[in-house]
C-alpha cells in the first residue's frame, strides 16, 4: 500500500469522476489511472491523478501521478493515460495538445506506479502533422508497438494504426500501418459534423490476447444508442487483418475500455459510463472468453 499523506483520502469508486479508466494490478493491489481533471475539454490542465485499492471498490487517493513542469509543451486537454510495466520501469502513455500543435501521444516514465512520471519521449510519438489520440502499448515478438487513433478531424473516417517503437520506447522506428477504419464496423454510426459528409469516431484502442491465441482489440465509437465499445479480432497479430464484431460489446452511453485480471483470476472490463461530464465513473464488469468472442457478466 502506498504511503498516505494528509492530502489523499479514502473514497468509493462511485465517488471518483474519471474518464478513460485504466487499471494496473501490482502485487496485492490495483492502481487506477484516467482523465481526472474535472473538465478535460477546456481550460488549463492540472495533470493526472492515480488511486490505489486492495478491493476495486474502496480507494486511497488522489495521488498526483503527473504534474507538468513550467516548460512542458502542453497546458490543456490531458487525456487517456495508461501505465504499462515494461522491463525495469513504468511507462505512462497519454494524449496532449497545445495551440499551434497537433494532438498526440507522448510517453512518460517512472520507477514507481504512483509516479511521479516525467517526460520520456521527446514530445509525441504520433506523426506531428496528424491529429492523434489514445495511444496504447502492445508488445509482440519482442517488438513494442504504439497503437493509436488518427482522428476524424483529419480524415473524416477515423483510423486506428500501429507503429513500431524503439526498444527504449523513446521514438517511432518506422511508418504507421493502417489497421482499420471506424466505418468497417457494422455497428458504428456517423455523427453530424460540417467538415465532412460523414464522420466516424475512433477512440481508445486496447489489446488483449485471449486463451485461444487470438488478438482482440477493444475500441470505441458511436453506435445506435450513443457512445459504445466494440471488439475487433486478428488471428495474425497486430498488423491484422482485423475482423469487426457485428454488435458492440457495450452498446450505449459508455466506452473507452481495457481488460485486466483481478486477484481472484476473474477477467474484467474497465470502462467509463455514463459518457457525460461531470458524471463519468469507472465500472469494472466480469468478462468471459467464449468461442464467439468476449461476453459480459453484469
Amino acid at each position: 500500500m502506498p504511503a498516505l499523506t494528509s492530502g489523499p483520502r479514502s473514497v468509493r469508486l462511485d465517488q471518483i469522476q474519471i474518464r478513460d479508466p485504466f487499471v494496473l494490478r501490482v502485487e496485492d493491489g490495483y492502481w487506477l489511472y484516467g482523465s481526472t481533471d474535472p473538465n478535460i475539454w477546456d481550460g488549463p490542465a492540472t495533470g493526472f491523478d492515480t488511486y490505489w485499492s486492495a478491493d476495486l471498490e474502496n480507494w486511497s487517493g488522489p495521488f498526483p501521478a503527473f504534474r507538468p513542469d513550467d516548460d512542458f509543451w502542453s497546458r490543456t486537454q490531458y487525456w487517456a493515460p495508461e501505465v504499462h510495466r515494461y522491463r525495469d520501469a513504468y511507462y505512462l502513455f497519454a494524449t496532449f495538445t497545445a495551440p499551434g500543435r497537433r494532438r498526440g501521444t507522448q510517453v512518460l516514465r517512472s520507477e514507481d506506479p504512483q509516479g511521479p512520471f516525467r517526460p520520456w519521449s521527446d514530445g509525441p510519438l504520433t506523426p506531428s502533422h496528424w491529429e492523434c489520440l489514445d495511444g496504447t502499448l502492445h508488445v509482440e515478438a519482442g517488438i513494442p508497438y504504439l497503437v493509436f487513433c488518427h482522428e476524424w478531424k483529419d480524415v473524416g473516417d477515423g483510423e486506428i494504426l500501429a507503429v513500431a517503437l524503439s526498444d527504449d520506447l523513446r521514438a517511432a522506428t518506422g511508418e504507421p500501418v493502417m489497421l482499420f477504419r471506424a466505418s468497417e464496423a457494422a455497428w458504428a454510426r456517423s455523427i453530424p459534423r460540417p467538415e465532412f459528409p460523414a464522420v466516424y469516431v475512433t477512440d481508445g484502442p486496447s489489446l488483449h490476447r485471449t486463451s485461444d491465441g487470438l488478438l482482440r482489440m477493444l475500441w470505441s465509437s458511436f453506435g445506435d444508442a450513443g457512445y459504445a465499445l466494440g471488439v475487433a479480432t486478428s488471428a495474425d497479430g497486430i498488423l491484422g487483418p482485423w475482423v469487426q464484431a457485428r454488435e458492440p460489446l457495450w452498446p450505449a452511453d459508455g466506452g473507452h475500455g481495457m481488460i485486466f485480471t483481478d486477484a481472484d483470476g476473474v477477467l474484467r472490463l474497465a470502462l467509463h459510463a455514463p459518457n457525460r461530464t461531470p458524471d463519468e465513473r469507472a465500472r469494472f464488469i466480469a468478462l468471459e472468453e467464449t468461442r464467439d468472442g468476449l461476453r459480459l457478466h453484469e
